[in-house]
């Protein structure tokens, strides 16, 4: 009885054992497998950033190349405008 006993409890702990064993090998590849997906994440994360750090800089060079634009087609308007002022002040209108 008690060698049936002592059996049986050494069967027990070897299942144990290997379902340990089974359990660390789990854990293991599971890690690894978030390991992967959290790099993929944040390779994905980088590839993001960039592409908006791109169309960023693109929009605001372009708005930067506009204001440039407006404010040069203004000045030439105002000095323009002062021409024709100084040119009746001094008399010489059409």
């Amino acid at each position: 009885m008690l060698t049936e006993e002592m059996t049986h409890l050494c069967g027990e702990i070897v299942a144990m054992r290997t379902r340990r064993g089974e359990l660390l090998k789990t854990l293991e590849n599971d890690s690894k497998e978030r390991r992967e997906a959290v790099s993929d994440l944040c390779r994905q994360f980088h590839k993001a950033r960039v592409g908006m750090a791109r169309r960023m800089h693109h929009d605001r060079v372009s708005f930067l190349r506009n204001l440039r634009h407006g404010v040069n087609v203004q000045r030439r308007e105002l000095r323009s405008d002062l021409a024709g002022v100084r040119k009746v002040w001094a008399g010489k209108a059409a």
